[in-house]
């Protein structure tokens, strides 16, 4: 295969790849938008929990809720990391490597994400059970908005975040470090990827309950903050500034002034 004939085969791969992240993410955006709408016209029995005790129903609708808006918030930043494991076994089928899917790449990634949302789901589920969180799921607490504003400014100075942030940020250093033959080998990638992720940006997701889980300002807010963090080159300091801003916020909450 000549050199113009294979870029022309792997800007195809990338079109093919970035056009379906972009049909995930709007559907996922679509079905949070639609949730925030009904909750908005307080149509909430049939979308979201009850205010009373949770039972396993509503618990797997928060679940749900929870992970489709993990998608729809992490799949964008994670596109060039799935952009560059789609290349690199676009080039090793062509030395007949078996080529593996990139859906199974990203399976292992959103599976993570989805066992974040478990423990969110677990976390909402305490919080309405001591009456923290409003109909709305916005803290009803000046403290604990403040907390989990402290805590989040704090933790995006840590050496952990550091690190995980570093990983996130070097896709190519990830594939050169972390690659995996066959499927089971992708799945795996997909896990250990997801996983910097995730302790990177675990304290962002919490921040959902300070201003409101459905509040698709909000959320689009942390979203597009995480992609800036990951994709562009002054992400780790824009990232340090921001959490410079949360800690002084959750001090003023916490302290009472605000």
């Amino acid at each position: 295969m000549s050199s113009g004939v294979a870029e022309t085969v792997l800007r195809r791969d990338r079109i093919i790849v970035l056009s379906g992240l972009a049909v995930i993410t709007a559907l996922s955006w679509t079905y949070v938008s639609s949730l925030a709408s009904d909750m908005q016209n307080m149509d909430m029995g049939m979308a979201m929990p009850r205010m009373q005790a949770w039972n396993v129903a509503d618990f797997a609708l928060t679940f749900v809720m929870w992970a489709v808006m993990m998608v729809a918030m992490m799949t964008p930043s994670a596109a060039p990391m799935i952009l560059l494991f789609a290349g690199v076994n676009r080039r090793r089928r062509k030395q007949q490597v078996p080529y593996v899917p990139t859906g199974v790449f990203l399976l292992g990634y959103l599976m993570v994400w989805v066992a974040f949302s478990v423990l969110a789901t677990a976390a909402q589920w305490g919080l309405h059970d001591v009456s923290l969180l409003s109909p709305m799921m916005v803290s009803t607490s000046p403290v604990l908005g403040g907390v989990l504003l402290l805590v989040a400014g704090i933790y995006q100075w840590t050496p952990l975040k550091h690190a995980c942030l570093r990983k996130c940020r070097s896709p190519l250093g990830f594939v050169l470090n972390e690659w995996r033959e066959g499927r089971w080998g992708a799945f795996l990638m997909g896990l250990k990827h997801g996983s910097y992720c995730t302790g990177c940006c675990w304290s962002l997701m919490a921040l959902l309950f300070v201003a409101g889980v459905m509040n698709l300002l909000w959320v689009a807010a942390i979203a597009g903050f995480i992609l800036l963090e990951k994709v562009t080159p002054a992400g780790h300091r824009v990232g340090q500034a921001a959490g410079v801003l949360l800690a002084g916020w959750g001090a003023l909450l916490v302290a009472g002034v605000l």
